[in-house]
């Protein structure tokens, strides 16, 4: 179902059971970053955080594309220039540009988020799918970082998680020489988690979503920033870090409950997140 009073131009956003589906549309633009489509991803993104009853969230593109990075044709432009030193919190997001901004957007989630690859990934489209928690692809799946095309170096990211997903040697491998990585190639990299048919990319996805969504939920958001703390954690953080991760996921008494009891019973659970 669509969410309630939501009217949007440049994305789509429904809901299907615990899961929501954010789409990017603007398939004549490859679903490029025009400042309005980044507005109301924001929009929707801060209302699937808000919502209790979404678990998780899948994020593809509409036509043949997933996101083709900044719209250079529009005001989505890479900005240019040397931000002046700043104090206050929001003025230190603000040196971060729109990219890094995007880039922290999707850091903050704090609900697994599957990328759903269609089409071409290109850019701070293809930051964007480094961005999500784990990526389901299609045979149409193509990465491309093209940045040093544009005689810039990476943004919105990339250089964090590339290397942490594929490793420095392949991560420089890619940025260096702006070269296409397939499907295929992708899966065997880790780009791409599982691969599937484009005709059944959609479904497949929200699936995927589903393994997620039916364990406790708070237990499941604990793990996503537990992973995200210890990336490069000491090992003694780390630690220290999944005590309070525990600590989160103590908190659902009844879902610790009814974990128990679907162990013995042998059934599938049903948690609430309390």
């Amino acid at each position: 179902m669509a969410y309630e009073g939501a009217d949007y131009e440049t994305i789509t956003l429904e809901r299907r059971g615990t899961v929501a589906i954010l789409t990017l549309n603007r398939p004549e633009r490859l679903n490029a970053l025009s400042a309005a489509l980044r507005g109301e991803v924001a929009q929707a993104v801060a209302a699937v955080k808000a919502d209790d009853e979404v678990r998780a969230m899948v994020l593809t593109g509409a036509g043949r594309g997933f996101c083709a990075g900044a719209d250079l044709m529009g005001d989505g432009a890479v900005a240019t220039g040397k931000p002046a030193p700043r104090n206050t919190q929001a003025e230190r997001l603000d040196d971060l540009l729109w990219m890094g901004r995007w880039a922290l957007m999707f850091r903050d989630f704090d609900k697994p988020i599957i990328g759903a690859i269609n089409g071409v990934a290109a850019g701070a489209g293809f930051s964007t799918a480094l961005a999500c928690d784990v990526r389901i692809g299609s045979e149409h799946a193509r990465f491309k970082s093209v940045f040093i095309e544009r005689a810039i170096s990476p943004d919105s990211a990339m250089s964090y998680l590339l290397p942490r997903i594929v490793g420095y040697a392949e991560a420089a491998d890619i940025i260096f020489t702006s070269r296409a990585v397939g499907a295929d190639e992708a899966l065997r990299l880790g780009l791409l988690n599982r691969l599937t048919s484009q005709d059944e990319l959609g479904e497949a996805a929200i699936a995927y979503a589903e393994e997620m969504t039916g364990w406790p939920p708070l237990a499941l958001r604990a793990s996503k920033r537990v992973l995200q703390q210890n990336v490069d954690a000491e090992f003694e953080a780390a630690l220290r870090n999944e005590v309070k991760g525990l600590d989160v996921a103590h908190r659902a008494l009844n879902d610790a409950k009814e974990s128990r009891a679907a162990f013995a019973e042998k059934r599938k659970g049903v948690y609430t997140g309390t």
